[in-house]
């Protein structure tokens, strides 16, 4: 777990915000009240706080929603809470304060805009005839059918007063430092919490074609299904796109990802004496379907080495939920993984969220090996069925394999590791 450790410290925003808060970015006047800060993700208070730390009385107050639990103690800068995954009530009051705050500071300011993951569901504010409750379920509808975050943020975007570059108009020409803590693979700036100040390059036509592949349009909410089906035939203007005169002003800076965490890992491995190699920080698809290409890759590698290893994967993979149990996809990864291991001593899997949250659960993920299914058996449990009902974390708690870390106060994606002792 310590490899794991190792690369969720290099992402954290103590570790990484150092530079970008620095005068080559912000600027080397020391102007009182200055700067505005905003912001929003399960990263935004850490974020909040290196700012604070960093840049003092220069920042003139500011707000950033936050993932219940997720606070930190902060001086000059409010912190928001609200619901993630699926948002809730306090999202459009977040997505309205933060809209406020920018629109309020004086022209002169500059506008310090904090976001990382989960910044899309904790500020998402629709726009009329949508309300909270029917995008709140068009998430879940989504989120169950096993959408990845670029197909939830591409419908998002279209429904929501404070995404795809929206934030850009409130800005109204205020320069704006966009600093980014990535849990898209490929850093893409427009999905990273739905791209507030950004150009958005998805289409109304690409909304309908995410609803058209997992055929919800009779699930949806009619007022979703009636929006979403006016932007594709014409009748809604598009989201501000790229050339759109309103990000003239806008600078983003990504400053950790995967690659961030990824890399940290693989050092701490080899200081332990752990041959280390980064194989794929793309992994994406069924959570199932990965579980199984780790444990092959796992077993093609004790072919080829008699020393310890670790193979270092990451990415984002999915769930179609069809049952009614507790867990998330690094959880439904790792009990699959345990059953590819049985009978194989010599390998043991991980596969954790980096921001210490795995579905709506408290365990970032777990750890399996040979033994796990064994564990089960003994307390009267049958792996396969716990992964039809989508229920891996009662099993993995039961055999003793979660992996719990409480808020990290980062994200970038999931960490995968194949760990082998020949």
């Amino acid at each position: 777990m310590s490899i794991a450790e190792a690369g969720i410290a290099a992402a954290r925003p103590e570790q990484c915000l150092a530079a970008v808060l620095g005068p080559d970015e912000i600027g080397p006047t020391p102007l009182e009240q200055g700067i505005v800060v905003v912001g929003a993700g399960k990263a935004a208070a850490a974020m909040a706080a290196q700012a604070e730390s960093r840049l003092g009385p220069r920042i003139g107050g500011g707000v950033v929603a936050v993932k219940d639990g997720h606070v930190l103690p902060l001086e000059r800068i409010r912190l928001l809470e609200a619901a993630h995954p699926v948002p809730d009530a306090r999202a459009p009051r977040n997505g309205r304060r933060i809209r406020e705050t920018i629109a309020g500071a004086p022209p002169d300011a500059l506008v310090l805009a904090l976001f990382s993951g989960g910044g899309s569901a904790l500020t998402v504010d629709p726009i009329p005839p949508v309300d909270i409750d029917d995008l709140a379920s068009t998430t879940d509808l989504l989120l169950r059918a096993g959408a990845d975050i670029g197909q939830l943020n591409t419908i998002r975007k279209h429904l929501s007063a404070t995404h795809a570059g929206r934030l850009a108009r409130a800005a109204e020409g205020r320069d704006v430092l966009v600093v980014a803590i990535s849990d898209v693979l490929g850093d893409d700036l427009s999905t990273i919490a739905s791209g507030p100040f950004c150009p958005d390059p998805s289409t109304w036509q690409d909304a309908a074609e995410v609803v058209d592949r997992f055929d919800l349009w009779h699930r949806l909410p009619v007022s979703v299904a009636q929006v979403l089906a006016g932007g594709r035939d014409g009748e809604l203007a598009e989201t501000p796109k790229p050339g759109d005169e309103v990000f003239a002003r806008v600078r983003h800076r990504v400053v950790a990802n995967l690659q961030t965490a990824a890399q940290a890992a693989s050092a701490h491995a080899e200081l332990l004496g752990i041959r280390a190699r980064i194989c794929d920080l793309a992994v994406t698809g069924q959570a199932e379907a990965a579980a199984e290409g780790l444990v092959r890759a796992g077993r093609a590698e004790l072919g080829r080495t008699d020393k310890p290893f670790c193979l270092i994967y990451g990415g984002e993979t999915v769930v179609r939920v069809h049952g009614q149990g507790r867990g998330g996809r690094c959880q439904q990864l790792a009990l699959r993984a345990a059953g590819e291991l049985a009978g194989e001593p010599r390998l043991t899997v991980l596969a954790a969220g980096t921001d210490g949250t795995d579905g709506p659960t408290d365990a970032a993920g777990a750890v399996v090996d040979e033994g796990t299914i064994a564990r089960g058996a003994r307390a009267g449990l049958d792996a396969s069925l716990f992964l039809l009902d989508n229920d891996a974390y009662t099993y993995l708690r039961a055999s003793g394999d979660l992996v719990i870390t409480g808020p990290t106060h980062t994200n970038v994606n999931d960490l995968l590791l194949v760990l082998g002792a020949p």
